[in-house]
């Protein structure tokens, strides 16, 4: 699976870019293909090889395919061979419920991020592969921001005039004393992340179908993907996963104890983690700067909104970095505040939400009585967290 033609550091560090834009995830690939779109030169840097695993459910809700068709490209979870997710069954306690939703798609992010990647470059960014890149503070009375990438062990500086940080959950830009960079701070009670693939669903797993164990000690959900494995991505409680010997032995217990079958080996697969999900940035961008993604807060996700989130901060920060780089104005933050806030942070507040009430056993197994017998109680929460 090939990306397209990458840059070498020392190539990039002899122009002025318009737009520098740090992660290569959803909200770092789309703002730099929309970017790129409309007429910016553009750089896109990541510290990983691609096509490279994530921690994530894997699924795109129908928000997400929404904001993919319209920015052109309605085609890519299908040429990529997305499975179509029909159903959401949730369990706890030995009792399930099944609750049709409207239709996304399972992928992976190895393939749904490489193929943005390329989706960028086609576009005509500058792809810079296996590279970090940390944001320098901003010199006074300049009309750029200048990044330090470090490649091979080797270090180049680069400059921007204006500058997208989408690195993800545990980003971190240290050289900035203005606090521009400050990372996230995650929230007391914040369960961290984990997840695997399986290279192959066992009986009791099949596609079209969204499935999520829940417990006490945090939730585990599964969805088969293009090629045939279960993405497998958990939101769990620190200590129980200390108490349990590691993600994959409180993993198989929550989904023993939801009833759901066992599967063989799971212990043993590598599983990976990430920092604390429930997070929120101190500061959404500054001078010549905008953070989006992952890196401008999140809370625990649940069907797809993270990947929607990402997408849909990409879209809206995109127009405003392009009047950045024709001329900055400190109004374009106010701006990016006011709309991330609106379109992003009001639906993380259902998430939250619901988080919060899948952490109380009892409420979980009530509502899980009630689905069982009413499915279309969930139709509201679904149009507000899943499709709007």
């Amino acid at each position: 699976m090939t990306i397209g033609p990458t840059l070498a550091p020392e190539q990039a560090a002899r122009r002025l870019w318009d737009c520098g834009v740090i992660g290569a995830g959803p909200a770092g690939t789309m703002a730099a293909r929309e970017l790129a779109r409309g007429g910016a030169s553009v750089l896109l840097i990541d510290r990983a090889a691609f096509p490279r695993y994530k921690v994530c459910g894997g699924c795109l809700n129908p928000r997400s395919l929404r904001l993919l068709d319209r920015a052109g490209l309605g085609r890519l979870t299908a040429d990529l061979g997305s499975v179509p997710l029909t159903r959401f069954r949730v369990a706890a306690a030995g009792r399930y419920a099944d609750v049709p939703v409207p239709t996304g798609s399972g992928v992976s992010r190895e393939a749904f991020d490489a193929a943005l990647v390329r989706a960028a470059v086609a576009a005509g960014a500058a792809f810079l592969p296996i590279t970090t890149a940390t944001v320098l503070p901003a010199a006074r009375a300049t009309e750029r921001r200048t990044l330090r990438l470090r490649h091979a062990g080797c270090d180049h500086t680069v400059d921007c005039r204006v500058v997208l940080v989408a690195s993800g959950l545990g980003g971190k830009l240290d050289d900035s004393p203005d606090r521009d960079d400050a990372a996230p701070a995650w929230q007391p009670g914040s369960r961290v992340g984990a997840g695997v693939m399986i290279p192959s669903p066992p009986p009791g797993y099949e596609p079209h179908t969204i499935y999520m164990a829940c417990a006490a000690d945090g939730y585990v959900g599964a969805v088969v993907i293009e090629d045939g494995r279960i993405d497998m991505a958990a939101a769990l409680d620190p200590l129980a996963v200390k108490r349990a010997g590691g993600p994959g032995d409180l993993s198989a217990t929550i989904l023993d104890q939801a009833g759901f079958p066992p599967i063989p080996g799971l212990t043993r697969l590598p599983w990976k983690g990430t920092p604390h999900l429930t997070r929120r940035s101190p500061r959404l961008g500054g001078e010549r700067l905008f953070v989006l993604g992952d890196a401008a807060g999140y809370v625990e996700p649940f069907t797809g909104e993270g990947m929607a989130w990402a997408l849909a901060g990409a879209t809206l920060v995109a127009p405003l970095a392009l009047c950045g780089v024709r001329q900055w104005n400190p109004r374009l933050l106010v701006r990016w505040r006011a709309a991330y806030r609106e379109t992003v942070t009001r639906r993380q507040i259902v998430c939250r939400a619901t988080a919060a009430v899948l952490r109380h056993p009892f409420v979980t197994r009530a509502m899980i009585r009630v689905l069982g017998m009413a499915p279309w109680v969930a139709r509201p929460v679904l149009r507000v967290m899943y499709c709007n």
